[in-house]
């Protein structure tokens, strides 16, 4: 699972306010919070902020949806809408620009298949304008997609494999979709985050690889993604914070237990469960046993995102027919 990668600058701004950090300056925050998905932008505008976050200057986006694994036809809608707007936001195209989708990720690893199956559901344009543009019209955009896969499967780095494309067909944005590992089970599955700062394959379970950004690739770099797995370590301090919220609403708060598990904050208890967990406990990840399905549904609220805000003319309606 070579492309999953860690979570974006919320978690990241999350850690420092654990830490006692209320307001970091050269960090701006807006949440927008609807009946059923939760927006939350964060934007990095100093070097300061930066550095202390440990993420580059720029827009980052956490679309929370805790439903969004029910199924619910409707909610998929309306998050795949929200993913349209806040990319049209980010990505200020223009009616003729050219844009290039990579699903990173593993497709034999069901956890690590979101962002190639993603490419298999976008509307692909590009070769419609090129050899039969009297067959659209300018609402269509020319879309491209690309799943490179992994190193283990085919001896090239990824980023190797994604220049060479630039090079040959000059896009004028790249889009790239891949799984991520989240720092709270309750974000896995049930979140997608955006960013135009790039992506780090990999970083997520420790196979770094070369960055997938502007001065990488010379051309700016859109990323989104989903949380799916947790490693062992997050498992057991999420559920020390249950066992403590437990205690509390049973009138428990006097315990010696309790107040000894509420004196350390969520990085000190991650430091000591790494400090006990062996390497093979350390290095495991965990997702839901529904991640087939989960991934399927998730795979097509991305899609039909990216669909209906790359293509003017495409609504919700028409993402069907136009891909069958």
């Amino acid at each position: 699972m070579s492309s999953i990668r860690t979570d974006l600058a919320l978690e990241a701004k999350e850690i420092r306010e654990e830490e006692g950090m209320k307001s970091i300056p050269g960090v701006e925050t807006d949440v927008d919070a609807g009946a059923r998905i939760k927006i939350t932008r964060v934007q990095i505008t100093e070097e300061s902020a930066a550095k202390l976050l440990g993420k580059p200057i720029g827009n980052y986006i956490t679309i929370e949806v805790p439903e969004l694994r029910k199924n619910d036809i409707d909610l998929m809608e309306e998050t795949s809408r929200t993913i349209a707007k806040e990319l049209i936001r980010l990505t200020n195209l223009k009616d003729d620009s050219s844009i290039l989708i990579v699903g990173l990720g593993n497709w034999n690893v069901t956890p690590d298949a979101l962002g190639p199956k993603v490419t298999e559901k976008v509307l692909v344009t590009r070769h419609m304008t090129e050899y039969v543009p009297e067959q659209i019209d300018d609402s269509i955009r020319p879309v491209s997609a690309l799943s490179p896969g992994v190193l283990g499967i085919t001896g090239i780095e990824t980023s190797e494999i994604i220049l060479g494309v630039v090079n040959r067909i000059k896009p004028d944005l790249i889009i790239a979709i891949d799984a991520l590992a989240s720092r709270k089970m309750e974000r896995v599955n049930s979140t997608i985050q955006i960013s135009d700062t790039g992506i780090n394959p990999g970083s997520g379970v420790g196979n770094n690889r070369k960055e997938l950004n502007k001065d990488t690739l010379g051309i700016d770099v859109i990323a989104i993604g989903v949380p799916t797995v947790v490693d062992a370590a997050t498992m057991a301090n999420d559920t020390i914070d249950m066992m403590i919220s437990g205690f509390l609403k049973e009138g428990k708060n006097n315990s010696a237990f309790v107040e000894m598990l509420n004196s350390f904050n969520n990085n000190e208890r991650l430091s000591l469960i790494n400090e006990v967990f062996t390497d093979d406990v350390k290095n495991l990840m965990v997702t839901p046993k529904e991640i087939d399905s989960i991934i399927d549904d998730i795979s097509d609220v991305i899609a039909d995102g990216l669909n209906i805000s790359l293509h003017p003319g495409i609504e919700m309606d028409d993402t069907s027919r136009f891909i069958n």
